[in-house]
């Protein structure tokens, strides 16, 4: 279990820091969705392991905004800014040369900054499906949602993308 929680850790942080926009709600997120893999789930298979931990991420994600709409509503006057938001430890390969360290940089750079542009569900499909390589029916699962509904909301994801680093490829040259 500690070996499969190390290797999803960095990824699922990631998930969780798009979604909430902030570093410390992202990392409470993930320890409490490890907690509860490890306490309630242990026993199962570990092919079963990737599934049910991102159903109760997306579980802890769901009521994390839950609970903003709540506290936004009972503190409209208050003005929370985002902490350390995008994350800085996204890259932690180093390239051969600075020029193609600073490329990577900037492309990483420009892609967070579109998908942080797409809808939650848009997002989190786009993450379960191609960071995690979840099956459709997992993906749905997770997301409690049809199979339908994931592909439309990885195919929306994929073609926004798709279409916002093309618009910037064309502004950059």
């Amino acid at each position: 279990m500690e070996a499969f929680l190390v290797d999803i850790e960095k990824r699922a942080y990631h998930m969780a820091a798009f979604a909430t926009g902030s570093h410390a709600d992202a990392l409470d997120l993930l320890q409490d969705s490890m907690i509860k893999l490890v306490t309630k789930y242990q026993g199962k298979p570990s092919k079963e392991w990737k599934p049910l931990f991102y159903k109760i991420l997306q579980n802890r994600i769901r009521d994390w905004h839950r609970h903003q709409k709540v506290k936004n509503l009972l503190f409209f006057w208050k003005n929370d800014e985002v902490d350390d938001w995008p994350p800085t430890n996204i890259d932690d390969s180093v390239l051969d040369t600075p020029e193609k360290n600073l490329a990577k940089d900037q492309q990483q750079g420009a892609a967070l900054e579109h998908l942080k542009k797409l809808s939650p569900k848009q997002q989190q499909c786009f993450l379960l499906r191609s960071w995690e390589g979840l099956s459709v029916a997992d993906t749905a699962d997770i997301m409690q949602c049809s199979q339908g509904s994931v592909k439309t909301h990885y195919f929306r994801a994929v073609s926004k993308l798709r279409k916002m680093m093309e618009d910037d490829h064309e502004i950059t040259f």
